[in-house]
This record gives structure tokens, sequence and C-alpha cells, in this order.
């Protein structure tokens, strides 16, 4: 009993680097630093000194020693960590001096929330004052240094620099939280892990912290929660208070009709029983939609009663309404009703699904309310950003929430926009965006900072590399992004991210790390379905080729199955996709990160799940199997040769035909594209490539999966030139995509009506139009579909996806 007590008093002292070196290595021992802060520490410098001491802990050996005075001799590292006012009474005299001048140099600012990192040689040691303009500037000064510390060899070392002064350009830099089922990670996760998460936040810079009302467009509880949403939003809350960050609500208005006094009242008394029982509400955010359906006109004095309620119990709460969902009419009832300058509302936040653009909206808005950024940065399309031109099998088979880290885009975001906003507040469904959530933070911060800076920081901190490994991480987390750039089946990019990535799970398998763990998953999804993209269009390749290949019908169409059916993963393809489900399972029991509905509790595979996808087909094989079928069923021999021909001449089925796969961004070359991407991110004066909710496995081509829509009152446009003289033309189109449609307009040349409004009849749904001679000028021919204009919501659904261009010949 005696033996294992001592054993117990040994190991706890060598925890805390109190025994000798003897019997281990010099080179093991933790760097022993000195920490002095002050006596009367808040909760909130208490926490940040936390944070300093374990998180530095984490990432390699250190000794910290609380150090009460500073009134001892320079001796070794020492850190002293307070406000400007008080952090001279915390340091040895011998340093003062040094401090003082270095300081004077910075012509540092009383700017919110800055901090000074000032590093001063002392005798026997050096003294680092970490030195906040604020109390939440000695948190991100802290961040400042964790992120610069060396942990090279496993031990800790306090960054060299001399002197700096840093503070924030926006003033809001925030990032949502959604404890609900829709999510794609956070409902898996605990009060603990989202403690880290605020912590990793804060250590970049974050001051706000988003939470969505336990009431929204979501199932009430997901099985996967660990607590009831009120106690995690509650507790989130009370994070935020501890840390000293801002605690913003999202707050819907969900009930169906607040012209009802009943229902108004209802919704008061939920919503003060929410607000009093949060710790902690700096801001009041109210959508008018997605979600919410609420008219301004009722929605106003909904928001303003429960302005009054929240500034009760959250006195200085600021509160924001944003004008999403609504169609023209209620957008100059919005505007009208921002005229009169009510004095509850603080400002208005800028979100997706919101018919004028952010432009549009500063402009009408008074000065006096400030405009927040809402971004979406998590979703590849159908959203308020999509990857432009991205691949159709791309977004097939990693859908709409993949792990998306897309640094140089958001960068060009955040910059394109950064003159018309105050501050942000980035939209999320989990962590499936993190590295964008670093993008955005940084950039909020000091617009300045490059792209590869902030991936450099984010390397080092949160993948644990440094040297060579840091740079290989870097130009990993940038090869994710071009993976996406064009044809997927000829992209060398990917390769060569696959191969960074490889060399870098070599060195470190970097096991737990879900951060790691994600940039990895992605990198073998892109490769497998590159790989498995190339062989399946071989195939079909070579089958189409059977159909036309001469002799009797039976001999095309057996040949022409025969090569469909018989086509094999190789041995890289199979191990990609075991490595895959590896990974997959990995993410779940490291970052509650779900990649299945089946296997993980995903709510919906658009949520993420693309591991449900990794088996779907990549070529028409199921549409060529039944359009096979269907040609052989011709009473003769020439109905069935003419048949397989016309499968296997589909996209040009007379001599001259145009054709254009709508949705394919290198299969669209009479596709006015409209504005570049850079000038207009969110796309409102641009064609959109899309892709329907459905798989080749259905029976569809990936010609009818992919579409260009529009949005809004932007037309979708068309153009082909040089046309033939007097020639006569008959127009084919296929209607494809979402199952819900709206009703289009087709006009051509100088508004010659092709088609009336009308909805689509099926989908697919493929309609002839001969084409009026007048349609053509100068050999130049414009297709223009339109929706009626005034709509409101996403502003989707003009889904266009294949187009003919037929030459008639004259009889």
């Amino acid at each position: 009993m005696m033996a294992a007590s001592l054993s117990r008093w040994v190991a706890l002292l060598a925890c805390l680097g109190l025994l000798g070196a003897s019997p281990a290595r010099a080179q093991d021992r933790p760097n022993e630093i000195r920490v002095s802060f002050p006596a009367d520490e808040s909760v909130q410098e208490k926490a940040a000194r936390e944070m300093l001491v374990e998180e530095s802990g984490k990432r390699g050996r250190v000794a910290w020693i609380p150090v009460p005075r500073g009134s001892e001799a320079c001796a070794g590292e020492r850190v002293v960590l307070g406000r400007r006012e008080v952090v001279e009474g915390l340091m040895p005299v011998e340093a003062l001096a040094g401090w003082r001048e270095r300081l004077a140099t910075l012509h540092a600012t009383g700017a919110a929330e800055g901090f000074a990192v000032v590093r001063v040689p002392c005798r026997r040691g050096a003294v680092t004052v970490i030195a906040g303009n604020d109390v939440r500037g000695e948190l991100f000064g802290v961040g400042w240094v964790l992120r610069h510390m060396s942990f090279v060899g496993g031990i800790a070392k306090l960054p060299s620099v001399a002197a700096l002064f840093s503070a924030p350009e926006k003033a809001v830099r925030g990032h949502q939280i959604g404890y609900r089922m829709k999510n794609n990670t956070y409902d898996a996760w605990t009060l603990g892990q989202f403690e880290q998460q605020i912590r990793d936040l804060a250590i970049f810079g974050t001051n706000t912290i988003q939470i969505i009302a336990p009431v929204s467009d979501d199932a009430a509880v997901s099985p996967l929660m660990p607590a009831p949403p009120l106690e995690t939003v509650v507790g989130i809350s009370r994070l935020a208070a501890k840390y000293g960050l801002d605690c913003a609500l999202y707050y819907p208005e969900m009930r169906k009709d607040y012209s009802n006094p009943t229902q108004f009242e209802a919704e008061e008394r939920d919503f003060e029983a929410l607000v009093r029982a949060m710790p902690r509400v700096d801001a009041l955010y109210v959508p008018g939609g997605d979600p919410g359906h609420t008219p301004p006109g009722v929605l106003f004095p909904l928001v303003k009663a429960e302005a009054e309620v929240v500034r009760r119990w959250h006195p200085g709460a600021t509160v924001w309404v944003s004008a999403q969902g609504f169609d023209a009419g209620w957008f100059e009832e919005f505007y009208g009703l921002l005229a009169k300058e009510p004095e509850w509302l603080t400002g208005v936040f800028f979100g997706p699904q919101s018919r004028d653009g952010m432009e549009v909206q500063r402009r009408r808005i008074p000065a006096r309310y400030p405009v927040i950024f809402y971004p979406d940065i998590a979703h590849t399309m159908h959203a308020q950003f999509p990857v432009p031109g991205w691949d159709p099998v791309f977004a097939l088979t990693e859908g709409r929430e993949p792990i998306c880290p897309r640094p140089e885009a958001f960068a060009a975001i955040y910059r394109h926009f950064a003159g018309l906003n105050a501050g942000f507040v980035t939209y999320s469904e989990g962590v499936n965006d993190d590295v964008n959530k670093i993008v955005w933070t940084r950039l909020g911060w000091d617009p300045g900072e490059t792209v590869e800076e902030m991936l450099r920081e984010y390397a080092r901190w949160f993948l644990h590399r440094e040297g060579t490994q840091e740079t290989l991480a870097v130009e990993a987390m940038l090869g994710l992004e071009k993976d996406w750039v064009g044809p997927v089946a000829a992209n060398a990019e990917i390769g060569k991210t696959f191969g960074v990535l490889a060399e870098l799970e070599k060195t470190d398998s970097g096991e737990g790390n879900w951060r790691w763990e994600s940039l990895l998953y992605r990198g073998y999804y892109d490769a497998y379905v590159q790989r498995r993209f190339r062989r399946e269009q071989a195939v079909e390749a070579a089958a189409l080729s059977r159909l036309v290949s001469g002799g009797e019908s039976g001999a095309r169409a057996a040949g022409a199955l025969r090569v469909l059916s018989e086509s094999a993963a190789s041995e890289d393809e199979t191990r990609e996709r075991e490595r895959l489900f590896d990974l997959a399972g990995k993410l779940f029991r490291d970052g509650g990160l779900q990649l299945s509905v089946k296997l993980y509790g995903a709510s919906n595979w658009e949520r993420g799940a693309n591991l449900d996808r990794v088996d779907t087909p990549l070529n028409d094989r199921v549409w060529m199997e039944r359009a096979i079928a269907g040609a052989m069923k011709a009473s003769n021999e020439a109905g069935r040769l003419k048949g397989l021909e016309e499968i296997a001449r589909w996209n040009a089925p007379v001599d001259g035909a145009l054709y254009d796969d709508l949705g394919d961004a290198a299969r669209e070359p009479h596709l006015v594209r409209g504005a570049g991407w850079s000038e207009d991110p969110e796309m409102y004066a641009a064609a959109i490539d899309g892709i329907a909710d459905k798989t080749l496995a259905d029976g569809w081509r990936l010609s009818w999966l992919s579409y260009a829509e529009a949005l809004y009152e932007q037309p979708l446009e068309m153009r082909y030139e040089g046309l033939a003289a007097g020639e006569s033309y008959r127009l084919r189109i296929t209607y494809a995509g979402e199952d819900y449609s709206v009703p289009l307009t087709l006009t051509a040349g100088n508004g010659v009506v092709i088609h009336e409004a009308r909805k689509r009849g099926s989908n697919p749904e493929t309609v002839e139009f001969d084409l009026p001679s007048a349609a053509i000028v100068g050999g130049e021919l414009t297709l223009r579909w339109m929706r009626a204009a005034g709509g409101g919501g996403s502003g989707r659904g003009r889904q266009v996806a294949e187009v003919w261009l037929l030459p008639v010949k004259p009889r």
C-alpha cells in the first residue's frame, strides 16, 4: 500500500515538473515559465489565463508557475498578463524600463479589444507582457501568443516577438452554433466540446457566439443529443459569459400568424422564459424568413415587444432584424418601416435568401442602422455562395454540405463586401466549414492578412504541424479548394493534393484530431470520385460504341449490356473506399461529424452525409439499360437499330445539331454566364450551375441531373452566333431539376415568344418547338427564360437541363 501511494506521489510531482532531471533526460524536462496576473483577476481574466496554461500544455511540455507578485528578480521566462493599466505592478522592476520603451514605440491606441505583446530581455531571462486594452483584449492577446508559440520537439516556447500592438477591424466577429437535429455535428456535442470550440474560436479572435433558439424549423430533439436543447443553450450562454464573449440569440418567429393576439402573446411568453434562463444575451437576431414567414408590418411590433423583454433581463442587448425571404412587396414595406427609424432597433443583418443585395440594402437602410453580414460559409450549392462552375459529379457525390475549405474564395467574398458592413456572424451547420470560420475570423481582425498566413497559423495550432510539415499542410488546404476547379476527370490538382496529404499522413497520422481527419477524408473522397468517374465513363463510352459498331441489333445490345455489367473496381479504388469508411468512423468518434444517415445518425443525406453517396453510379448505366430494353421492343429490325443509334447519338441526333448540357460548366458553350464571380459572388446577375436531388440509380441521365438557373428577375440566357442564313431550326429542351418548379416563359430574339408561362409537365420533361424565323437576327439567336417578377424566398426554380438547336433540312 505504501509503495503504491509513493508511486502516485512521484507521478504527480513529475507531472507538475517538481522533480529533478534524473533519471529523465534533459530534453524531456518541461519548460518552466512563471506567470504573473492581478490578484483581483475577474472570472474572464482567469479563463484567459487558464486557456494559456491548458492549451499550451496540450501541445508541449511546459510547467507554468504562478507568481502572485512582480517584485522578484528576473530569472528564466516570465509572462505578465493583465490590463494595460495594471501590468506594470506585476513586473520585475528590472524590466519596467524596457517595457515602457518598447510600448512607446508601438503608438498603441485605446481601441476596444486591442492588446500589446512586448518581450523584454531581463538579466537571466525575459519577460513577455500581454497587456489588454480591456479584459477581452487580454483574451485575444493570449490567443496571439498561443498561435505563435513554438512546440518543436514537444517543448512549449514563447514567441520571440519584440513588440506588437493589434486591434480588430470589425466590431462583430461571430459564428453561429445550432444545437439541433438538422446540424451535421453540433447535436452530438457535450458542453465540454462546446467550450473547446469557443476557446478555439477565441484564440483566433472571435468575439461573438450566436446560438439558434431551441425552437426553429427542425425536429424538437436529435437522438444524438447528450443533453436537452434548452440545457445546452443555457450552458453555451454561460460559457460565453465565462470567456467574456458576446452571446447572440438567433430567434426565428415560427408561429403561423402573429396578427392573432393569442399567438403574439404566447410568443412573448416563450421568448421571455428563454432569455430569462440564459445567463448572458448581448444581441438578438430575428430573421424575417429562412426560417419564418411573417410580413414586416406584423414582424416589427413583435420584435419591438421582444426587444423590451430581452433588455429587461439583459440591459444593453442589441436588436437586429433581416429581410430574408421577403418578396418585392414585403421589401418595400420593410424599407418603409425602417425609414421611420424605430428607436428599439439597433440595425439590420443581411443573410441568404435576400432578393435585394447588400449594396441595395445598405443604400436604402437609414445610415443610423449598421448592417451585419450573415454569410453562408457552409454550403457549396443551392446556397448564397455556390462553388462557381462546380463539376456536377462532385455535386452529385459530395453534396451541398461537404467538408469545404474555400480559403481563397471566402477571402475574396469577405473583401468584396467589407465596406458595407460593421461585422459578421457566419451561418454554419457544424464543422464542415472549419477552415472557413478561421478565414473569416482573421480577416475580421486584420483584412490585410494573407490567406497563406491564416492557413499557416491553422496548420500550426490545429494540425500541430511546424516547419516543412506546416508548409505542406497549407499546400493541402489550398489544394482541396483547387480540386473543385474545372472538370473532375481532367483535374490534375486532385492527385497532387492527395499526394501531399499522404505525405503528411506518413509523418503523423493525426490520430484523434478531427480537423486533420476531415481534411484527409476530403482528399480521399476527391481522389476516389475521380478514379471511379474515369473508370465508369470509360465503360459508358465503350458501351455506346458497341451500339453503333455494326451487326444486328441483338448483338449490339448484348455487347453494350455486357460491357456495362463487367466493370470492376481496381485495388486502389477499393482501398480508397475502405479508407473513407474508416475516416468517417473516426470523425464521428473524435468530432461528432455525421457523414452517414444510417451509420452515424445524420438528419439527411444533404446535411453532409456524403458517405451515403460513395457508391452512387457515375455513368448513365441504369438509363442506358432501360433505354436499350425500350429500343429492343420495336417491331422490326430497322426500328430496333434506329432506337439503339438514338441512344448512342443523344447529343447529336441530326447533323449540325448544337447541344448544351446545362449545369456542366465544361459542356454549356452557349450559356450566357453574366457578371464574373469575383464581381458578383452571390451570382445575382449570373447563370448558376445546379443539380437535382436525384441519383443516376433513379434512371436519370447525368445531363438531366445538372441544370442552369438564374435568381429572381435575372433572365437565364443562351446565345448562338454565326447561324446559317435561311436555315430553319427546332428547339429541343429538357426541363429537369428539383421536384418543385415555377412557371417559365421562353422568348427569343427581340421578344419573340417561344412558349408562354408554363410549368414543367413532368420531371424530367423534354419538349420541342419550331423556331420562328424572326427569332434569328443577323445570324444570332438569343434565348431568354423568365419567371414572374417580384418573387421572394431563394429566387430559384428556373431550371433548364439540356438544349438542342436542331437544323431542319428542307424537304
